[in-house]
C-alpha cells in the first residue's frame, strides 16, 4: 500500500496519505472505493461543487477508518490544517467555533485526504451568516418507497410554483430528496424557517394520508416526513455533489424536475463513478444565482392557508 503521493492542484501541492486505503468496502452489491478514488472525484467535481460551497461555513463528516469505522462530525478547524484552507470564526451559544470554508479545489482535495466524506454546509454565507440565501425542504420517507418521494416532490413543486418560488431538486444520496429554494437573503433564519414550516404544514394538510410534519417518528406512521429543521441558524444541509458514507459511495446530486419521471431514479442513483456526468448536464442552470424575496410568496401562502 502506497504511504503517500503528491497531488498538484493549481498553485498548491497536497500530500495524499495512504491513497490505497479502502474507505468504501465492496461487496456483491457495491463497488469498492479508496481514498485515492475520493481525491480524484473531488478534483473532477470541483468546478460544479465549489459554487455551492464558496463562502459557506461547513461541518465536516470524517471517516478516517472508512464507512465501517468511527464517524467524526467536525465543526472546529484543527490547527494543523494548512494556512490556505479557509476559516471563519462564528459565535455560537456558549462560545465560538472556527468553521472550515472550502473555496478552492486544493481545499476539496485536502479534505478528501482527511477522509472527509460528506460536507454539510450552512444555508448562509460568511459576511451575512444570519441571512440565509437557501431554504431546504427535506423529503424524508418512512421506508424505501421512492415513488412516494417523487410524488411529494411534485406536490411541493406545484405549491412553490403557485407561490412564485422556483426550486431545484437534489437526491440526498441517502433515502430522500431535498427541495432547494434560492431566497434573496433579506430575511433572517427565524423568518425563513417559519415560512418553510407553514409551507410544509399546508402540504401536510392537503395530503394528510401521505405527508406529515410530526417531529417524533412514532407519530408519523408510514407517512413521509417534511423536515424543515435545517432552516435555522448554525444548522446545515448536505452540500450538492457531496459523497455519503454508505456502501457504493452514493452522491447527493442535483437533478432536473423532468428526471422525477425516471423510474430508475432513487436517492442513491449516482455515485462517485458517474455523478460528474450528471453535473455536466447542468440540471439547475442559473437557478441558484437568482434568489427570490419571500414577501410576495408569504402573502400568497397566508392566503392559501386561510
Amino acid at each position: 500500500m502506497a504511504s503517500a503521493r503528491t497531488v498538484r492542484v493549481g498553485r498548491r501541492t497536497v500530500e495524499v496519505h495512504r491513497p490505497d486505503k479502502v474507505l468504501f468496502p465492496g461487496d456483491e452489491n457495491a463497488k469498492e472505493y479508496t481514498k485515492g478514488d475520493l481525491v480524484e472525484y473531488h478534483r473532477a467535481v470541483a468546478p460544479f461543487m465549489l459554487p455551492h460551497l464558496r463562502g459557506r461555513p461547513l461541518m465536516l463528516e470524517r471517516h478516517p477508518d472508512g464507512i465501517n469505522g468511527q464517524r467524526f462530525m467536525q465543526k472546529n478547524t484543527p490547527e494543523h490544517y494548512p494556512e490556505w484552507v479557509g476559516r471563519v470564526e462564528l459565535s455560537k451559544e456558549g462560545g465560538t467555533v472556527c468553521h472550515t470554508v472550502c473555496d478552492t479545489t486544493a481545499t476539496l482535495v485536502y479534505l478528501a485526504d482527511q477522509a472527509c466524506l460528506t460536507l454539510h454546509r450552512w444555508l448562509s454565507r460568511v459576511g451575512r451568516v444570519d441571512r440565509p440565501d437557501r431554504m431546504v425542504l427535506d423529503l424524508d420517507p418512512a421506508g424505501d418507497d421512492f415513488g412516494r418521494v417523487r410524488q411529494a416532490a411534485r406536490w411541493a413543486g406545484e405549491l412553490l410554483d403557485e407561490l412564485g418560488l422556483p426550486a431545484g431538486l437534489m437526491t440526498t444520496g441517502s433515502r430522500g430528496l431535498h427541495v432547494v429554494v434560492p431566497v434573496g437573503g433579506r430575511h433572517d433564519f427565524d423568518e425563513v424557517r417559519s415560512f418553510a414550516r407553514d409551507l410544509a404544514e399546508l402540504l401536510a394538510r392537503e395530503h394528510p394520508d401521505e405527508l406529515t410534519t410530526a417531529a417524533r417518528k412514532k407519530d408519523r406512521g408510514d407517512r413521509l416526513y417534511l423536515d424543515v429543521q435545517r432552516n435555522a441558524y448554525a444548522q446545515t444541509a448536505v452540500a450538492p455533489f457531496s459523497v455519503r458514507a454508505k456502501p457504493g459511495a452514493p452522491v447527493a446530486t442535483p437533478i432536473s424536475w423532468d428526471q422525477l419521471d425516471d423510474q430508475d431514479l432513487d436517492a442513491r442513483r449516482w455515485t462517485i463513478a458517474d455523478a460528474v456526468d450528471q453535473a455536466r448536464t447542468d440540471p439547475w442552470g442559473d437557478l441558484m444565482r437568482r434568489g427570490r424575496a419571500l414577501g410576495p410568496a408569504r402573502r400568497r401562502l397566508d392566503a392559501l392557508r386561510g
